[in-house]
């Protein structure tokens, strides 16, 4: 366990506690803790996920921006994705993880490239989601939590892989919250 490590994961914390507490601070938080968390993924060799902490850089500043109103100066209601929509978010998650976990596996060293092609494909759907302040990105965090934990600790990420259940409650919590403020 590096102090690398130590560091992301409380930072990540905080920012994913941030998110289920539909705060806007999640968002700058969570810049930092994808910057270190890019570092450490490529050290393990975990291609896919350093691509997608830059896309979780670049997404969050959209996101700190929209939460903050965007251009009406309005922040987004927690709305839901109707069913239809969530399906064909779905078939396209599935698409990207075969995709880009042969290229994975066919050109890089990667660890794990199908099960780290699906965190991506996920994440990158619960990010979206999130920013646009829908309840099902909760859905899509789970998954991504469940896949996560034992890809983590296979490559001697403890920390991380025991961080990543704490944000597996996390995920059913701010399910749970979003739901209750959607409803309203």
């Amino acid at each position: 366990m590096s102090p690398l490590e130590i560091a992301a994961n409380l930072l990540y914390l905080v920012s994913v506690w941030l998110a289920a507490q539909n705060r806007v601070h999640t968002w700058w938080t969570g810049i930092i803790a994808c910057a270190l968390f890019a570092t450490l993924f490529y050290q393990s060799q975990l291609y896919a996920d350093v691509v997608l902490q830059g896309f979780f850089i670049v997404t969050s500043l959209w996101g700190w921006w929209q939460w903050r109103g965007g251009i009406q100066r309005v922040e987004p209601p927690i709305r839901r994705v109707p069913i239809r929509m969530m399906l064909m978010l779905a078939v396209f998650a599935g698409g990207v993880t075969y995709g880009y976990g042969m290229i994975l596996h066919r050109y890089t060293n990667a660890y794990a490239p199908f099960w780290d092609s699906a965190i991506l494909a996920l994440s990158v759907l619960g990010q979206f989601l999130l920013m646009a302040r829908r309840v099902e990105s909760w859905l899509c965090w789970i998954l991504v939590n469940t896949i996560a934990i034992p890809v983590y600790a296979s490559r001697g990420l403890q920390l991380t892989a025991a961080v990543y259940v704490l944000f597996w409650f996390n995920a059913w919590y701010g399910g749970w919250r979003w739901h209750r403020q959607a409803e309203r």
